[in-house]
């Protein structure tokens, strides 16, 4: 008698667990279709601008232009991620764009960075 109860346990923990397998598999799917559909569509909810605590907007995908051991960086919109180094010299640029890059001078977009940089690169 007591095999018969195991053996029903044994087989209704399979079941169960088959079940919860299936379950797991199909809401994975689903979302897996989901993010595709996003990633097509564009629909992304978070893409839009980032606002920062202290009330400056700013846009994700900015760049700064720094001053880092007497050359230019380029830092994300947060000032302390490096994006890229540079081998442009400081004391190569005019003298207003020096101040402009010791302060963080902003650029908003990729293309008008890569612009920049195609610019001053010798």
């Amino acid at each position: 008698m007591r095999k018969k109860y195991g053996i029903g346990f044994f087989a209704a923990a399979a079941v169960m667990l088959i079940a919860v397998s299936g379950a797991y598999q199909i809401s994975y799917e689903k979302a897996k279709e989901r993010a595709a559909e996003e990633l097509v569509t564009g629909t992304e909810q978070d893409a839009g601008p980032a606002v920062s605590t202290e009330g400056n907007a700013l846009k994700e995908g900015c760049f700064y232009l720094m001053d880092l051991n007497g050359y230019v960086a380029v830092y994300l919109s947060d000032k302390k991620t490096a994006y890229e180094y540079t081998d442009i010299q400081m004391e190569d640029l005019p003298s207003a764009l020096q101040k402009e890059i010791q302060n963080g001078k902003y650029i908003e977009d990729l293309e008008t960075l890569y612009g920049f940089l195609e610019n001053y690169t010798s």
